[in-house]
């Protein structure tokens, strides 16, 4: 991560700037209630900005060993500069530091990139989800992946 990135915690006054990122993302974002929801949980919430400016963000439940990664995303002018990757080893090491063993993940069938990206990771697949994702045509199965942390 070079001097200009910094990972800082998701607080409620980030989720317009945080809305604006993720409808330029996905065809069918999270809602503004669904990171609400997250932070009033006290999941594990960050935003990765350069320059002042968020350009990812993440966020993770740890429990009972297992961190599942709920949301991972880069603004799509920043995708392939290493701010994903950045922001997966910062949850990693939060998940090892909260007692994670494991991490798990979910990512659509289609989505051939955030496949690639989290394999050369050392996730693996271990299960599907069918119907997991809605999708233009109706809903869209899931991976389930893991990685040993």
């Amino acid at each position: 991560m070079n001097s200009l990135q910094l990972i800082s915690p998701m607080e409620g006054h980030d989720l317009d700037q945080i809305m604006l990122l993720e409808r330029s993302i996905y065809a069918f974002p999270w809602t503004c209630g669904n990171f609400s929801d997250s932070l009033a949980s006290g999941y594990s919430a960050w935003l990765l900005k350069v320059g002042g400016q968020i350009c990812g963000y993440a966020v993770m439940l740890v429990a009972a060993e297992e961190a599942q990664v709920l949301n991972i995303s880069v603004a799509p002018l920043q995708q392939r500069t290493g701010i994903g990757s950045a922001l997966l080893a910062h949850l990693r090491a939060l998940a090892v530091a909260g007692g994670g063993s494991r991490m798990f993940l979910e990512v659509r069938r289609s989505n051939e990139a955030a496949l690639a990206f989290y394999r050369r990771r050392g996730f693996r697949q271990i299960g599907e989800r069918r119907g997991y994702y809605p999708a233009a045509d109706g809903r869209e199965d899931a991976l389930v992946m893991e990685l040993a942390l």
